[in-house]
């Protein structure tokens, strides 16, 4: 796989041992600090690179304003267009742009093109809403005529995750351009290549460049950088509740309001009347895609007290059939954890549940080698709602199983954590269903499933899982100003307050 995405990169730029940013339509290199990247398949080093200095972010931050003066000067049918165009480029690129995702994320190659496909989505679903961003005519009671119109703000930060860098980046982009922004992109530092591509999709596709600046380098240095010396009108960020809080600072001593996508803790109540067949395949399907990596992971579940056991034993043994392995094999299900600092954590968390008592259930797997790279086996803990491992996010193939005795015990449960990102009931009973739905606070809420998103509807957190949405209509009033314009229409005014004026 290695030698394809050097083929790729090359295609790009010729360097394929560093990463470069794509400021103003061109590729430019830093001259900051080292950034290391290892392969987590292995636990070997890949490449490094340097970060992005104060050149970079100052011209990024010239061009971006520049090129959102451009795009907002086309039609709307046009910017709709163009869209549909990067979207295009994305499907003609599919094979090449999954293996450079699940090469430098660890992402298994099926989950790859799946979310590469997911993006060209994206950007079509927003293409078809730039010409439809209607303002409203406010019947007042004056003689005036007032109207509502939606403007771009300018300038958008967004900075993503390592966990799903491609999907996030479509995720990001597209609702932002469609409302007129330009954007500059600040993606994880160890996986900055996915969304330089896309980037130079989109430049292919017609968008002014400068439009999308993508930085590589790290959050401290070259985001931070962005936050206080560009002119930027919102910030949008995908990640951690530790960093966000820092971003949501620094970005509240300049001035500027903020989307914080951040961390949860998932409640997935299995009731005892619910298709338990179904419900452990959704168990499972909740916690240990993508390695556990995921925000809306089911990393809480909450089983009914009567079939507790038999559930968490069937739960623990099905996860024994997951191939896991190199993300790069067809067959691979799970991958490894994206990165050292990650891999520790979770082992971590697995060895502080045990001393407050959780039991693990056998945990062992065929496919894992913890001689070698970043693997950590699907793994059930039974345990409680106060324990750490049910309280703080462990972002792995960990969750903790707690019994409950009835559905007022499942929803106190369920709210008794800082985190509201998502959440899931199972149960035959529609009234109890549609009642936890309404009960469990969480921003995204699934009935007799679990972890389907879509980027027409929205998504967001409540508490510490964050604020504003990022997908959906609501996505693109985050990404607008509101202004309200009056005219009057009377010939002779009921309000004056002025002297009359001699203008003869």
């Amino acid at each position: 796989m290695k030698a394809d995405y050097q083929r790729i990169i090359q295609s790009y730029w010729d360097n394929t041992t560093s990463i470069p940013s794509f400021v103003n339509g061109q590729f430019v290199y830093g001259t900051g600090e080292e950034v290391v990247i290892h392969d987590a398949h292995t636990g070997l080093e890949r490449l490094s690179y340097p970060d992005a200095d104060e050149a970079i972010i100052a011209t990024a931050d010239a061009a971006s304003a520049e090129a959102g003066k451009a795009w907002w000067s086309l039609t709307a049918q046009v910017r709709g267009q163009i869209m549909q165009r990067i979207g295009a480029k994305i499907r003609e690129n599919l094979e090449d742009l999954a293996l450079v995702e699940c090469y430098s994320a660890n992402k298994p190659i099926r989950d790859a093109k799946v979310e590469v496909l997911k993006v060209a989505e994206m950007f079509e679903y927003y293409a078809g809403w730039t010409d439809k961003l209607h303002g409203e005519v406010i019947p007042v009671p004056t003689s005036h005529l007032n109207y509502v119109k939606y403007e771009p703000l300018g300038t958008v930060l967004q900075i993503t995750p390592w966990n799903a860098p491609i999907f996030t980046c479509g995720w990001q982009l597209a609702p932002a351009i469609a409302a007129g922004n330009a954007v500059i992109l600040k993606p994880s530092e160890l996986t900055p290549v996915s969304s330089l591509l896309v980037a130079v999709l989109a430049d292919e596709a017609g968008v002014p460049k400068g439009l999308i600046n993508v930085i590589a380098g790290y959050g401290h240095t070259a985001g931070q950088m962005a936050i206080k010396q560009a002119k930027i009108r919102k910030i949008v960020f995908v990640g951690s509740p530790a960093t966000g809080k820092r971003i949501a600072v620094s970005a509240a001593e300049q001035g500027i309001p903020c989307v914080l996508e951040l961390g949860g803790k998932s409640a997935n109540i299995v009731f005892d009347d619910a298709d338990l067949e179904l419900a452990a395949k959704g168990a499972q399907a909740a916690i240990f895609s993508g390695a556990g990596q995921s925000c809306v992971s089911g990393s809480r579940l909450l089983v009914q007290e009567s079939i507790y056991d038999r559930f968490c034993e069937a739960v623990a043994q099905a996860s024994k059939q997951f191939i896991i392995g190199d993300p790069s094999d067809a067959q691979t299900q799970i991958g490894p954890i994206h990165n050292l600092k990650q891999y520790q954590h979770v082992n971590h968390m697995l060895t502080v549940a045990q001393q407050e008592g959780a039991v693990l259930l056998e945990n062992g797997h065929p496919g894992v080698d913890k001689s070698e790279g970043y693997y950590v086996a699907p793994s059930l803990l039974k345990g409680a709602n106060n324990m750490a491992c049910a309280q703080e996010e462990i972002f792995g193939p960990v969750v903790v199983a707690i019994p409950f005795k009835d559905e007022d015990d499942a929803i106190a449960i369920a709210n008794d954590s800082k985190f509201g990102l998502a959440g899931a009931v199972w149960t035959k009973d529609v009234g109890r269903a549609h009642r936890v739905a309404d009960q469990v606070k969480a921003g995204t809420f699934w009935i007799n499933s679990y972890k389907t998103i879509h980027v027409s509807s929205p998504f967001g957190g409540y508490g510490e899982s964050g604020y504003g949405r990022s997908s959906g209509l609501e996505a693109l009033r985050e990404y607008s100003e509101v202004k309200s314009v009056w005219v009057e229409t009377a010939r002779t005014p009921a309000a004056n307050f002025g002297y009359s004026a001699n203008l003869e």
